[in-house]
C-alpha cells in the first residue's frame, strides 16, 4: 500500500511539472546534488508492468532505458504500426520534440565557452533587425531560461485538424519569429519565466549567425558528435523519419462517436527548428544525458547554467535547456518533448545515480496531461 501511495504521489508530481508548466512548481534558486543511492533499488517488476497492454487507446508503443548505480534496464513494447501489428522496433528513431532544446542550449553554452557568445549580452546586436525595439533588452541567458518575455509565434493552426491539413507546409523560423515580435512583450525581461518555443527558435538563428553555418551542422559538431549520437539528425522540411522507426498516431473522435487513429508519422517540422525538430533514439538520448552531465560536452563554468534555475522568480523551474524536479529527497534534471504521435523524456540526478529515457508513441501527444503509459514508466523508474 505504501509503495502504491508513493507511486501515485510521484505520478501526480510529474503531471504538475511536465503538464502544468513552470509556474506550477515551487521556485528553486540553485541546484542540489542528490543521489539515487539514497532512494529505493530499481524496481524492474514495476517497470515491466508499466509496459503491459500495449498497444492501447493512449499509446501504440513505448521504448524505455533506465540506468544508474542500481543497474540498467532496457525494454520495448507495443507495435511498429497498427495495420501490421508487428512488434515495435526497440532501436527505432522517433520525433524527440522539445528534448531538442537540451542540444540547442548545450551548443549555445559551448559557443559561450569559446568566447563567441556572451550570455549577458543583448540578442539584438547578434541578430540586427530581427527582434525590434521592444525586445532590445533581451539577453542570451534570458532566452536560455525562458525569462525573455517574448510571446509565442504563430503556427499553422490551433486545432489538430487545422495543423494536420498543413502538415506538409513549410513555416520558416524567421516567419515564426516575425509573428512573435510583432506582438507586445508578455513581461519585462527577467521578471517572470514562461516556457515557450520562441526562445529556442531565436537561439537557433543566433547559432547560425555567429558561426555562419546551419543550426543542424553546428548542433552536430558541438553536441551530437562529442556525445556519440550517430542516429540523431534534424530533418528540416523532409516530413519523413529516415531509418527504422515506429509509426505515430493521433486519436481523433469522429462524428458517430467512434475513435479513428490517424497516422501522423510524416510531418514537416520546420516551424519547430531548434526548439523541437530533432529525430533521435532512446540510446542516443541516453548518451546525450550522460555525456552532458559528465561535462564532456559543455565545460565548467558554463555547464552550471544547465543546473541553475533563475533566482528571485516565483515558480521558476527551468534552467538552460533543462527543468528541475524534486521528489523523495532526490533532485532530477529533465526535459520532456512532444510532437503529434510521439512523447519523449530524458531525466537524471546530477550525479547520474538514476537516469531515465523513454519514447512513448502517444495517441494524444499534445494533450494537456501526461500520457498514462509515460506516467506509469516515470513512476516506476523514479520511485
Amino acid at each position: 500500500m505504501l509503495a502504491r501511495r508513493r507511486t501515485v504521489l510521484l505520478a501526480a508530481s510529474l503531471v504538475t511539472v511536465l503538464a502544468a508548466g513552470p509556474l506550477a512548481a515551487p521556485a528553486f534558486a540553485a541546484p542540489a546534488r542528490a543521489s539515487a543511492r539514497q532512494g529505493n533499488a530499481l524496481d524492474t517488476e514495476a517497470l515491466a508492468a508499466a509496459l503491459t497492454g500495449l498497444p492501447a487507446a493512449d499509446a501504440t508503443a513505448a521504448l524505455v532505458r533506465v540506468g544508474g548505480v542500481d543497474g540498467a534496464w532496457h525494454r520495448s513494447a507495443g507495435v511498429h504500426d497498427l495495420p501490421s501489428g508487428s512488434p515495435a522496433d526497440p532501436h527505432a528513431r522517433f520525433r524527440a520534440g522539445s528534448t531538442t532544446k537540451v542540444v540547442t542550449a548545450a551548443a549555445v553554452l559551448r559557443l559561450a565557452a569559446d568566447g563567441r557568445i556572451g550570455l549577458n549580452t543583448p540578442v539584438r546586436p547578434y541578430l540586427p533587425g530581427l527582434l525590434g525595439e521592444r525586445f532590445r533588452a533581451v539577453t542570451v541567458r534570458q532566452l536560455l531560461d525562458h525569462t525573455s518575455g517574448i510571446p509565442a509565434g504563430d503556427g499553422l493552426g490551433t486545432s489538430f485538424e487545422e495543423v494536420y491539413a498543413h502538415r506538409f507546409d513549410t513555416l520558416t523560423p524567421q516567419q515564426v519569429v516575425a509573428s512573435a515580435v510583432a506582438k507586445k512583450p508578455e513581461f519585462r525581461p527577467g521578471r517572470r519565466q514562461h516556457y515557450l518555443n520562441i526562445n529556442y527558435t531565436i537561439l537557433g538563428l543566433l547559432i547560425e549567425k555567429v558561426t555562419g553555418r546551419s543550426y543542424a551542422s553546428e548542433a552536430d559538431r558541438l553536441v551530437l558528435a562529442p556525445a556519440g549520437m550517430r542516429d540523431t539528425y534534424f530533418p528540416g522540411s523532409d516530413p519523413r523519419i529516415l531509418g527504422p522507426h515506429n509509426h505515430g498516431y493521433q486519436a481523433v473522435k469522429k462524428a458517430d462517436g467512434t475513435t479513428e487513429f490517424v497516422d501522423v508519422t510524416e510531418w514537416n517540422q520546420t516551424d519547430r527548428f531548434a526548439a523541437g525538430d530533432m529525430i533521435s533514439t532512446t540510446a542516443d538520448l541516453e548518451r546525450l544525458l550522460t555525456s552532458l552531465f559528465r561535462g564532456r560536452i559543455v565545460p565548467e563554468p558554463q555547464l552550471r547554467e544547465m543546473f541553475t534555475v533563475p533566482a528571485g522568480i516565483e515558480g521558476a523551474t527551468y534552467s538552460a535547456g533543462l527543468q528541475r524536479f524534486e521528489y523523495g529527497g532526490r533532485v532530477y534534471w529533465l526535459k520532456s518533448g512532444g510532437r503529434y504521435g510521439y512523447n519523449a523524456l530524458i531525466a537524471g540526478t546530477r550525479d547520474l545515480g538514476r537516469t531515465l529515457v523513454y519514447a512513448v508513441d502517444s495517441t494524444d501527444a499534445k494533450g494537456a496531461g501526461l500520457n498514462p503509459v509515460a506516467q506509469r514508466i516515470a513512476a516506476a523508474a523514479l520511485s
